[in-house]
């Protein structure tokens, strides 16, 4: 199982729906801090600080090119985050097989 800091950075990351748009304007491809600002009608200083936030949860990247700052989707990307996910939702879907074969033999006793 991965770490719990490593989540709770990744998840708290996403609990915002600004930074949703900008790992999936990323997705696109790299992008200023200036162009992620300009759709979200949020200032750079504003759009900079939710690249922090992206970035300290391993989402983002961020390098200094030349006045600009050039963003780019992390290394990290959403993979712990998935693994997570993946473990609860196989374990969801045990239970739920378990509960579906339960009722099924309950129906069969009732005829």
């Amino acid at each position: 199982m991965v770490q719990h800091a490593v989540l709770d950075r990744t998840f708290a990351a996403l609990a915002d729906a600004t930074r949703r748009d900008i790992l999936a304007r990323l997705g696109e491809g790299p992008a200023t801090v200036s162009q992620l600002a300009e759709p979200a009608e949020i200032t750079v200083t504003g759009m900079a600080k939710h690249i922090r936030v992206l970035e300290e949860a391993g989402l983002v990247t961020t390098e200094k090119v030349g006045r600009t700052r050039q963003c780019r989707l992390g290394t990290e990307r959403l993979d712990e985050a998935m693994a997570w996910i993946s473990f609860y939702q196989r374990l969801w879907e045990r239970r739920l097989d378990g509960l579906e074969a339960f009722f099924t033999l309950r129906k069969g006793d009732e005829k």
